[in-house]
């Protein structure tokens, strides 16, 4: 049987920036069935074909996004410090005072910090104010901009991550952990497909990890014009809401099951999908949540606009404080996502494609 766990920390250890998603892709590779037809493209997606596939059935795109949010050396500055971009979106008083790591010349990784000026050198006005990114460095421990490049060869364009380690608290089901948005959804695309094996389907079924996800969709675009689905399901990593909101608004909950989103910013869910997965959960016992989003998106946003249109869902996995270094969830939430995608897979069928 497939070590959940560790497949998910395998997936959350993994260094993998935007753009930069090589790390991931490997494990990735190591998880995907043994029997199944694995594809790589340019921009580093992946495609993994399920060996009873026939190629005369609807295909079903199961969707994720092997990236993270990240940084990117801009220049070094004479200190030995490095200026840095961010690779997706960040709230910048979350970047300060973390480790991360930072890709040499020669394919390692070395520690460094993100850093900020210290109070003690703070005016007032910086004292209270946002931290401003052109303030902000990475530090390796070089004293020049020479030791930064000869000695720790760092070069302009370097990607960087944060450097987190995957913790399970089995006591609490609560796993923490870096990129959860979305290395979970990878390891939901393998999980499904593990439980699935080779029992006798009426679709095809083509796992796809779409790189780029947090520089505004980019992978996804090519994934879904590759794959032409009928159909798909974007496994994410939802941000949870349950501390940041009332309780009566709270949508997406750290165990309380998977989140469906009718709408978001860049696409309104099949409502015909969404009910009908809507009501399997609830005649299969399966915990989910709704949620009405007034803004953020998924891959669904390429994915349902591709090809002549593609009905798709979102099962999001909820995630507390994603887009930061730290993120908490639920392996609960993640079996029950799971569970959710394989008997959805079960029961379709071209008739019920079509109906969406």
């Amino acid at each position: 049987m497939m070590n959940e766990l560790q497949m998910i920390a395998d997936f959350s250890n993994a260094f993998g920036p935007s753009g930069f998603e090589d790390e991931v892709l490997a494990v990735a590779r190591r998880y995907a069935p043994k029997d199944a037809r694995i594809e790589e493209d340019s921009l580093r997606n992946l495609y993994i074909h399920r060996a009873a596939n026939t190629g005369d059935k609807p295909i079903i795109q199961l969707d994720a996004h092997s990236d993270e949010l990240g940084f990117m050396v801009q220049a070094i500055r004479p200190n030995g410090t490095l200026k840095f971009l961010t690779l997706g979106s960040w709230v910048n008083s979350n970047i300060p005072a973390h480790k991360v790591r930072v890709r040499t010349k020669d394919g390692g990784l070395i520690p460094g910090v993100t850093v900020a000026k210290p109070p003690h050198f703070m005016t007032d006005a910086e004292k209270n104010r946002m931290p401003v990114l052109d303030e902000m460095s990475i530090d390796v421990g070089a004293s020049s901009l020479e030791e930064a490049r000869d000695s720790f060869g760092i070069r302009v364009a370097a990607p960087a991550a944060p450097d987190v380690t995957f913790e399970y608290d089995e006591k609490h089901d609560l796993m923490i952990g870096k990129a959860f948005d979305n290395r979970l959804g990878c390891a939901a695309i393998q999980a499904t497909l593990a439980a699935l094996g080779n029992e006798p389907l009426s679709v095809d079924v083509v796992g796809a990890m779409a790189s780029q996800e947090e520089m505004a969709c980019r992978g996804a675009v090519v994934t879904a014009n590759h794959v032409k689905p009928q159909i798909a399901i974007v496994f994410e990593g939802s941000p949870a809401d349950d501390t940041v909101v009332e309780r009566w608004l709270s949508q997406t909950a750290v165990h309380k099951g998977p989140m469906l989103r009718h709408i978001d910013a860049r696409m309104i869910t099949n409502p015909r999908f969404q009910r009908w997965s809507l009501d399997l959960a609830e005649a299969l016992g399966i915990p989910v949540q709704e949620a009405v989003r007034s803004g953020g998106a998924t891959n669904g946003a390429p994915i349902h606009l591709s090809n002549e249109g593609v009905p798709c869902i979102v099962i999001g996995l909820p995630v507390r404080y994603i887009h930061s270094h730290y993120g908490i969830a639920s392996l609960s939430d993640f079996r029950n996502g799971v569970r959710l995608a394989v008997e959805i897979i079960r029961r379709l069928n071209g008739e019920i494609i079509r109906s969406f």
